[in-house]
Parts: C-alpha cells; sequence; structure tokens
C-alpha cells in the first residue's frame, strides 16, 4: 500500500509539482470562502452581534478560557514528544514548553505555520545547541502529531455521526462513513507499519526516525487531547439553542480548522469561519458570530499577546545578560577545536623559527 502511495506521490511531484497544487488548493479555499461569507453575512445586524456578545454567560467564557489554556498546554507535548523522538532529552520540558507555546501562538495568528512557527523554534532551540536541520525535524514530527490526532478524531466521529460531516460537504451518510472507514484504514496501516519495525523517513542527515508503534498511540493521544480541548472550549461559546452534540460540533470544528489551515491563512481567518457559518447554518446567526469572535479572541489574540510578551522579555533578558556558557550551537562547538589546533600549530611554527 505504501508503495502506491510513494508512486503515486513521485507522479505528482515530477508531472505537477507539489508546490504548485498547494498553491492552487490554498487560492481555491480561500477564495470560496470569501463568496461564502459575502452571502451570509451581506445582512448581518452588528448591534445584534454587540448584544449577544454581551449577554454571552460569563461562566462559559470562563469555560472556554479555561480550556484554550489547557489546549495551549497540551500543545507543549508536540514538542516535547519531538525532541524525545529525534534523540534530544537533554533539553527539558521548560524550554520545550517555550518553544511548543510561542511558535504555535505565532504562527496560528501570521499564517503558513511551518515557516513561521519553524522561525521561532530555530530562535529558542538554536540557543541550546540545536542546528536548523534538527529544528525542521522537530516541526515534522510536530506536525505528524497535529495530522494523526485530525485522522483520528475525524475517523471515529464521523464513523459515529456521519451526518456530522454532511453538514460541511453535503454528501450523503454512506458515503461519509465510507471516508471515515478509507482515514481509519489509512491510520491502522500507518500504525501497523511503524509497529512492526523501526521506519525512518527521508535521506542523509535529513532522515527522520519515526516513533515506534506504542510511541505512536502516545502521540496520537496527544493530537486528540488538543483538539477535544479546543472543540470544547468552542462548545461553550455555541449559543444556548438549538442543542447539538459534541461529537458533531467536534466533527464541524476539526474540519474547518484543516480548511482554514490548508488555505495557509493568518488564522485561518475567514476559512474558518465560512466553514463554522455554513456547517451550523441552525443556530442564529448573529449569535453565531459572537461566538465565534469570542473563541479567536480566547485562542488566537490572547495567547499571541503572551506570546510576543514572553519572546520579547527573554530577548532582552538574553541581550542585557549576554551569551550564555554552552548556548552556541553545534557547528561552533565543533569549530572551536580546529581553531585551537591551528592557533597551538601556528605558536610552534613560530617558536621553532626563533
Amino acid at each position: 500500500m505504501f508503495n502506491w502511495l510513494r508512486a503515486g506521490a513521485r507522479f505528482f511531484q515530477n508531472t505537477i509539482g507539489w508546490n504548485r497544487i498547494g498553491v492552487l488548493l490554498s487560492l481555491t479555499i480561500i477564495a470560496v470562502a470569501v463568496v461564502v461569507l459575502v452571502r451570509i453575512l451581506h445582512d448581518t445586524d452588528v448591534d445584534e452581534v454587540i448584544a449577544a456578545l454581551r449577554a454571552t454567560d460569563k461562566g462559559h467564557i470562563a469555560a472556554a478560557a479555561a480550556f484554550v489554556a489547557a489546549g495551549y498546554f497540551t500543545l507543549t507535548f508536540y514538542d516535547l514528544f519531538a525532541l524525545r523522538t529525534i534523540g534530544h532529552d537533554e533539553i527539558s520540558y521548560r524550554v520545550a514548553a517555550l518553544s511548543g507555546f510561542t511558535s504555535y501562538s505565532i504562527g496560528h495568528n501570521i499564517g503558513a505555520t511551518v515557516f513561521s512557527g519553524g522561525a521561532v523554534r530555530y530562535r529558542i532551540y538554536s540557543a541550546h545547541g540545536l542546528d536548523a536541520i534538527e529544528v525542521a525535524k522537530i516541526c515534522f514530527v510536530a506536525g505528524l502529531t497535529f495530522w494523526l490526532g485530525n485522522a483520528t478524531v475525524l475517523g471515529l466521529g464521523v464513523a459515529h455521526t456521519p451526518q456530522a460531516l454532511g453538514l460541511l460537504d453535503r454528501l450523503p451518510d454512506w458515503i461519509n462513513r465510507c471516508l471515515a472507514g478509507a482515514s481509519l484504514l489509512v491510520l491502522a496501516s500507518y500504525l501497523g507499519w511503524v509497529w512492526s519495525a523501526p521506519r525512518q523517513i527521508g535521506r542523509g542527515e535529513w532522515q527522520v526516525n519515526l516513533p515506534s508503534g506504542p510511541s505512536t498511540l502516545l502521540q496520537i493521544s496527544i493530537g486528540i487531547l488538543d483538539l477535544i480541548c479546543c472543540a470544547l472550549a468552542m462548545y461553550m461559546l455555541l449559543p444556548s439553542g438549538p442543542n447539538i452534540g459534541f461529537v458533531t460540533l467536534a466533527v464541524v470544528f476539526v474540519s474547518a480548522t484543516m480548511l482554514g489551515f490548508a488555505s495557509h491563512a493568518p488564522g485561518g481567518i475567514g476559512v474558518f469561519d465560512a466553514a463554522m457559518l455554513v456547517a451550523l447554518w441552525q443556530f442564529d446567526k448573529e449569535d453565531l458570530l459572537a461566538g465565534l469572535l469570542l473563541f479567536r479572541l480566547l485562542y488566537y489574540f490572547v495567547p499571541f499577546i503572551i506570546a510576543l510578551i514572553i519572546l520579547g522579555t527573554r530577548e532582552i533578558v538574553l541581550n542585557i545578560g549576554g551569551p550564555r556558557t554552552g548556548s552556541q550551537p553545534k557547528a561552533a562547538k565543533a569549530s572551536a577545536p580546529i581553531r585551537n589546533e591551528i592557533v597551538t600549530k601556528k605558536a610552534r611554527k613560530k617558536t621553532s623559527a626563533d
């Protein structure tokens, strides 16, 4: 099965190019989202949205904030798991938590999380001896955690409640259930593949050792916990009626999140919101908009500001304190003995000449 997947990937890479497909997909998603938003929001009553914001139960807002905090706490384990996977047990949880929180908080808001979050990670991890290739491996393993969690939640959720995905894709329940089955089959095949023997992908110094079977189960659990916390935060901010099940909301939420991620728009803005408005059409539009605005405030804006403050404070402290011992990247550390040897040889030659 994996041979077929690799052959298909090579075909697309050689004939079309994954970059072109990605750009086209992003532009298509954004264009559709803009059209949808214009059609849905053209007659929105702003005063009703403001009234809905004021009427939102403060206890629900506090609960949503707690679930957002729990979600970001889970995100810190993305980095810790990735560090242990690539063999850097010496880096503490404190550093992993700093990197995980700040990279995702900034990446979520700026967009193109792989690059923006990767830049933040490199700034932090390079001070602890990691080079760009190792940071890229961390980004890969963390991204794999995200996608495995998404595949599991969507697969199980749609298999249980196929009509939840039907709210978004408008397909019959049996087709959505087949899609869920295919997703779970691919997931089970991958799990069996890494469980049967140690697996690596990539070549040369870019080679990454994939987590073993038991570790992959832990990886999937981390991704699921993160998504459940985020979905619960959104669930607390939904209007009081009509009532929908949490599984339905979780499937809609994860699907909308994946569309926003695929668009590479900052915070999935517009794309995530359009998907939620389309899927949750049964709610009052102004009330739902109020919930979406509160979710963006709690999940995107507040963590972004906190991350900027943390990184700004860190930079000030580092600049005032100067470079720390042992904070040089590996390349610099490796070159130090060579420089010392060259200096020693020059000194010997000078002594002999004298």
